[in-house]
Formats: C-alpha cells, sequence, structure tokens
C-alpha cells in the first residue's frame, strides 16, 4: 500500500492510519491527516476493504487509527476529531452540533444513497430524492449565517467531516442542486484544497463514486431512512413527564449514605418463585430469540441485559421476582435452517437451545428459568387459548390466495418465496417484507417469485385459513389499554406504534400457516397446518412457566396480584402489545397482560 510520514514532533511512537481505495469514510480522515503533519509521526498504509486491522472486530473495518499506545480509533468523526485535538482545537458546541447532525441525520440517508446508486445502478431523482431535505438544510445553515464554513469564517473539524462524506455524490454536478448555491460554494471551496484533493485522488483514482463499487458491496445493506414526518421520537410527551418530589430526593440522598449495611438482609430464593398474596410480585420476560442462529450483542443488549439489571433490582427490593425467556423454535426461519445444515428441526432447535442457554450462562444473566417453545405445555396452552377464541366466535375461515411450488409439491409459507419487490423494485425481496424499503408484502404480489428451495416458478392456488377476528376485539382491547397506559412507564416508542395501528384500524390477522413445523390446529379440516408463529410465540412465555411449574397460573392468571414487565425489541411490541392481549381478552380467562414497563436504552419497550 502507500506509504508516507508525518515527522514526530513531542509524541513518542509512531501512529499507524489505515484507510482503503473506495471506502468513503477514509475520505475525510486522509483530508484531516494533514493537519497532523509536524505534529506526530503518522504511517500511513492502504489495506484491502477486507483486511481485518482491528482484532477484535468481527467486520473488517476502515479506516482505523492505531494509536502509539496500541488502541485504536475505527470511527472516520473520531479519527478526525483527534488529528484535530493533536494539533491543538479546541472543541466547540456549534462544531459538536453539526458531528452529531451528520451522524444521526446525514448518514443514513447518504448511505442508502450512495448504496441505491453504486450498488443497485439507480440514478437521479431516486438517488437525490431523499438527500434533498440535507442538502438544503445545510444550505440555508450557510446562507443564515453568512459566513463560508459551517462553523464560521475558518475551516473546521465539521467542515472536514461532511465533506468527506458528500463528496462521493456532490463531485458529480448532478446531484449538487443549482438553486443551494452557499452549498455550492462551499463544497468548492473545500474540493479545491490541496489535502481534500489528495485525499479525493487516494481513494477514488479518478473513478469517481464507481470506485466506491467493491466496497459498498461487501456492507451491509442501509436500511432505508423513514419517510419524512414520520419520523419516531425517544422523547417523553410533556404528560408522560415523571417528576420526583423534594421527599423523595432527600428520602434517595439518606439511604445512599447509609451505605449496604443498612439494608435488609436478602431474602431467601424460593424454588420455585411463586407470588405470595399482599407482597410485590413481579413477573419479567425478556423477548424469546429465533433458535435458528447464534445470539449475538443486540439479543444481549436489546432485551436481556436491561430486564437482567432490572430482575436483579427487584430481588433486592425483596419482591418475588420471576425472570424467564427462552427459544423461539417453531416457523419458517427453523425449517429454513434445518435445510441449510441438512439437519431436521429438532436437530436444529436442540443444537441452537444449547448454544443459546450456553452463552447467556457465560454472560452471567440471572434467568430463573430459560424454556423453548417445542414442549407439550406449549401446544396445550395455545391450543387451549385457540379453542375458547373459536367458542367466542373470534376466529374467521376465509380463502387465501398464496403460492405453491408444484416441484415440491408444497405450499410456500413467506420466507420461502423471494422476488422483486413490487413497490421498490428490489430484486431479492422476501415473500413477507423488503429488506430495502421496508413495506410488507404479501407474496403473490412479488414480482417474478422464485421457490427458496428449488428456484422454480409458484403458482397461485387457493388455501383455506383460520383468521384472528381483530376488529371484533378492537373494543376490548381499547378499553384495556384506556386503563393501563395512562399514567404508565410504556415507552413513546410503544405507544406510538400501537395508536399507529389503532388509528388505522385493526384487520382480521392469519393465524395459521401451511408448514409442518409448528403447534399443530385442532381443527377439522385443518390438520395440514400449524400455527403462524406470531400468534403462538407470545404464548411462549406462559408455557416456559408452566415448564417451570405446575403453579403457573399463579402468574399467569393472576393480573390482580402480578405485575407484568416486558423486554424487547420496536418491532414486536405489536405482537406484545396488541395480538396477544387481543388473544388472551378473546379467551376470557384472567390471564395477566403488561401493565408497565422497562427496558434497554434505544429499545422500544412495553
Amino acid at each position: 500500500g502507500g506509504r508516507f510520514r508525518l515527522h514526530q514532533r513531542g509524541l513518542r511512537g509512531t501512529m499507524r492510519l489505515f484507510v482503503s481505495e473506495g471506502s468513503p469514510g477514509s475520505l475525510p480522515v486522509l483530508a484531516a491527516a494533514a493537519r497532523a503533519r509536524g505534529r506526530a509521526e503518522l504511517l500511513i498504509s492502504t489495506v484491502g476493504p477486507e483486511e481485518c486491522v482491528v482484532p477484535f472486530l468481527t467486520r473488517p473495518k476502515v479506516p482505523v487509527l492505531q494509536l502509539d499506545s496500541g488502541n485504536y480509533l475505527f470511527s472516520a468523526s473520531a479519527i478526525c476529531r483527534y488529528f484535530f485535538l493533536l494539533c491543538g482545537w479546541e472543541q466547540d458546541d456549534l462544531t459538536n452540533q453539526w458531528l452529531e447532525w451528520e451522524a444521526t441525520e446525514l448518514q443514513p440517508v447518504l448511505s442508502a444513497a450512495l448504496h441505491c446508486l453504486v450498488v443497485q445502478g439507480k440514478k437521479g431523482e431516486d438517488v437525490l430524492g431523499p438527500l434533498r431535505r440535507v442538502l438544503t438544510h445545510i444550505d440555508h445553515s450557510l446562507s443564515r449565517q453568512n459566513c463560508p464554513f459551517l462553523a464560521g469564517d475558518t475551516e473546521s473539524l465539521a467542515d472536514i467531516v461532511l465533506w468527506g462524506a458528500l463528496y462521493p455524490l456532490l463531485q458529480d454536478p448532478a446531484y449538487l442542486p443549482e438553486e443551494l448555491g452557499a452549498l455550492q460554494s462551499w463544497f468548492q471551496t473545500l474540493s479545491t484544497q490541496e489535502p481534500c484533493q489528495r485525499a479525493a485522488e487516494t481513494v477514488l483514482k479518478q473513478q469517481g463514486v464507481l470506485a466506491l463499487r467493491l466496497y459498498l458491496q461487501k456492507q451491509p445493506q442501509p436500511q432505508p431512512p423513514p419517510p419524512e414526518g414520520r419520523t419516531v421520537s425517544n422523547e417523553l410527551e410533556e404528560e408522560e413527564l415523571a417528576t420526583l418530589s423534594e421527599e423523595d430526593i432527600v428520602t434517595a440522598v439518606a439511604a445512599w449514605e447509609k451505605g449496604l449495611e443498612s439494608l435488609p438482609p436478602l431474602k431467601l430464593q424460593q424454588h420455585p418463585v411463586l407470588p405470595v398474596p399482599g407482597e410485590r410480585n413481579v413477573l419479567i420476560t425478556s423477548a424469546l430469540p429465533y433458535v435458528n442462529n447464534v445470539p449475538h450483542l443486540g439479543n444481549i443488549i436489546g432485551c436481556v441485559l436491561s430486564a437482567d439489571v432490572f430482575a436483579r433490582y427487584c430481588r433486592l427490593r425483596q419482591w418475588n421476582t420471576l425472570y424467564l425467556c427462552g427459544t423461539d423454535e417453531y416457523g419458517t426461519a427453523t425449517e429454513t435452517k434445518a435445510m441449510e445444515e441438512g439437519l431436521t428441526p429438532r436437530e436444529i432447535c436442540d443444537k441452537y437451545h444449547a448454544i443459546h442457554a450456553d452463552i447467556y450462562r457465560w454472560f452471567g444473566i440471572s434467568f430463573d428459568t430459560f424454556g423453548r417453545t417445542t414442549t407439550p405445555q406449549q401446544t396445550k396452552i395455545t391450543q387451549d387459548i385457540f379453542q375458547r377464541l373459536l367458542t367466542r366466535g373470534f376466529v374467521l375461515r376465509d380463502t387465501v390466495e398464496q403460492l405453491r411450488c408444484e416441484r415440491c409439491a408444497r405450499f410456500l409459507a413467506d420466507r420461502f418465496v423471494e422476488g422483486v419487490c413490487p413497490f421498490c423494485g428490489y430484486e431479492e425481496a422476501r415473500g413477507d417484507q423488503c429488506d430495502r424499503c421496508g413495506k410488507l408484502i404479501n407474496a403473490i404480489e412479488l414480482k417474478k417469485p422464485q421457490c427458496k428451495i428449488c428456484r422454480s416458478c409458484p403458482v397461485v392456488r387457493s388455501s383455506q385459513h383460520l383468521f384472528l377476528d381483530l376488529p371484533k376485539l378492537e373494543k376490548r382491547l381499547e378499553d384495556w389499554l384506556g386503563k393501563t397506559v395512562p399514567g404508565s412507564d410504556w415507552t413513546p416508542n410503544a405507544r406510538f406504534i400501537i395508536r399507529s395501528w389503532l388509528r388505522d384500524g385493526l384487520k382480521p390477522r392469519c393465524i395459521t400457516r401451511d408448514l409442518k413445523w409448528g403447534t399443530p390446529v385442532p381443527l377439522e379440516g385443518f390438520e395440514d397446518k400449524v400455527f403462524y408463529v406470531w400468534f403462538d410465540a407470545t404464548i411462549g412465555y406462559v408455557s416456559i412457566t408452566a415448564n417451570y411449574t405446575d403453579q403457573w397460573e399463579k402468574w399467569w392468571k393472576n393480573p390482580e396480584q402480578v405485575d407484568l414487565y416486558q423486554f424487547m425489541a420496536k418491532d414486536n411490541v405489536p405482537f406484545h402489545g396488541l395480538v396477544f392481549p387481543c388473544s388472551v381478552l378473546g379467551a376470557e380467562d384472567n390471564y395477566t397482560l403488561v401493565n408497565t414497563a422497562a427496558g434497554g436504552a434505544g429499545r422500544a419497550r412495553l
């Protein structure tokens, strides 16, 4: 790779900067590195996009700055900040605001635009449209300040970071709107400076934006930004803000000053843990991870670690606390993984359940029980809830048009179909959702559908299915939400998601699938079908408790004495806050429902 040295002055050792041709993040870093000239000894190396520079990262990452201490910086913005600090730059609020805006507002839409242009080959408004808002924001800020640079009259760290982010796209005049004169002037001023020119030559090699193709093809596809005006705020609404009284604060300070010695001795844990009348009884669940893969940090951080901390807190408060989780083992994902590995679905479940349990045990997660959904108790409880719904008139029958693979001689569940998205044209959309535009899809709407198993073209056939009559249950749900949510700790995300579903009106939801691996449907004529995993997955919490203790009803049919806390990611909110409540409200069997909230930072929670 290309190398050059910046002579050392006042620093011991040599820093190493690793960049890659075609890596967008290398642009601002190389431009900022020029400022370190004469301040430190810096060795710059060009590496391939797949070279693992940082030993503890699971994916290759560039640019990377290895400090003389041996530590690594692998955020382009952080590396640029380090070079500016090395040169005596004093941090200021305006620059820091721009850097935060670049990370949270600019990068999501810019990453999607570059992927659209370079990887998917789209042009024009498909690329520029989502960017107009952020480009206009920069232009208006420059015009309003009447200054040549983002933070004033002189070039700052913010200018270098934003220039480097925007250069691959804006170096093509087609994506620099003429009406944004202040933006054009700012961009041209920076682009003509020698450090920026040298950075562009090193990274783009006179190929323009096409130089990014090899690098971007190896990166995960960026999630499309939400439509303008549809962002979900994590800020509490004014009426939801909780305040502490002066008395609360004084009491907390006094307890803190007394120390641990003043606490009562911990109550011995009973087995099984059961609710006690007249005492505080807390039931905590973490969302059940799919069994078809190894759990990752997202599972731990999103809805396990936060729930674990809360469970430990509850036990310290001497509350009767049951914390449970387990693997979600039915459904298409398991069948798909079984085919990939040449195993039966049962063998896949046994293999990965053990892996999950070992990993959570290694992390020291304090589950009282870690179960699974492929048990006789799961079948018994799910079928009982279904029969009660059926008897009370909350289940509909309807004929559904769906895809059947004649070669495999089977109806294809959503995720066994791939094709072209009817909304955005993405060529690898699944039969239930497009990963590019995020829209839900009915599999028969896909263009050029293919069976994921044999790659043949399936045909549309009719199949009878069962539906949960959510419109008929909507009034019960709204009454329950009206009593539960006000004054509770439901997060803004959870409230927003449930409100949006109710605002649009509930529709009947199909609860059966043409699969073999699942909870059997106990109804004549439906012997070849199973329950849709999202009808019975949330019932998994109940069956896992039933496998833990035969007195499970003291937890799950005892809403007057049990507080249920559920931790999950935001995509699970409709099923925990809407589908499951409707199911058990319709079953009319006095089930415990979520009545308060807890969860991890950055995640929706109930």
